[in-house]
């Protein structure tokens, strides 16, 4: 530990920020990405499924190695109260007090993406939805208080990071508007054909349709589970002369 660099955990700690907030991103990128058009695919690989979660869960890895350096680091105290209290650090609180609502969020939505199975459909859903919030949240505390944030590299990464997010929760709006199924019904489903009624169906038809209940009444009796007698078992075989007359119809 002694032959380490005097700014080593300092290091530590701003490569790790940087490198959760972009899991961060990619995670929520990659959702927005499945909950349009791409997840509705069928067959998808297993691993763009699970793509999704293992970004979740390399966010959580290196949030909480960023935490251990910034404990580790001397150069600005940060103990139980300052990572784990809105407002309790000394340093720039308000910027660190993001860091620990974003924390806290991203916490639970992954321990309820672990559990999601065990959790009503609504309720994950409701939770997962305050990813936005979470990704606010650190995408603010990164700019307020990232040491980096004057880096063009990093400035370059924040703006295709946001710019990607709005971007596809743009197009997944747009997407649940035009899936949305239309509030009034086709004008032609009310309104009946000019011609009238629809025509009858065909000597031809009826007799097809009477000698497919007389097959079923077969099966049943083979089977041993005949059930009481319909209107259309109990119709007769129609009658030749009357089944080749226009109009005529068929009694049971």
């Amino acid at each position: 530990m002694s032959s380490l660099p005097s700014q080593f955990w300092w290091w530590v700690a701003r490569a790790t920020g940087i490198v959760a907030w972009a899991f961060a991103t990619a995670a929520v990128a990659w959702g927005l990405a499945l909950s349009g058009r791409l997840g509705r695919r069928r067959r998808l690989p297993a691993w763009i499924l699970d793509l999704h979660r293992y970004l979740g869960t390399l966010t959580v890895a290196f949030l909480v190695v960023h935490l251990l350096a910034l404990v580790a680091d001397g150069y600005v105290h940060f103990g139980p109260r300052e990572i784990f209290v809105p407002m309790g650090s000394t340093w720039r609180p308000g910027a660190v007090t993001w860091g620990v609502f974003a924390m806290y969020g991203i916490a639970v939505v992954q321990v309820t993406s672990w559990g999601m199975k065990r959790l009503p459909r609504k309720v994950w859903h409701g939770i997962h939805f305050s990813s936005y919030a979470v990704f606010v949240a650190a995408t603010v505390h990164g700019a307020l208080a990232g040491a980096d944030r004057a880096n063009p590299l990093v400035q370059a990464l924040a703006v295709a990071g946001v710019t990607v997010v709005v971007v596809l929760t743009v197009l997944r709006v747009l997407g649940a508007r035009g899936d949305a199924p239309s509030a009034r019904p086709a004008t032609r489903d009310l309104v009946p054909a000019a011609d009238g009624p629809p025509p009858e169906a065909g000597p031809d038809d009826r007799a097809a349709k009477i000698a497919a209940a007389k097959a079923r009444v077969a099966t049943r009796k083979a089977l041993g589970t005949l059930p009481p007698p319909t209107t259309a078992d109990r119709i007769p075989d129609p009658d030749p002369v009357a089944a080749s007359t226009p109009g005529s119809a068929i009694l049971g």
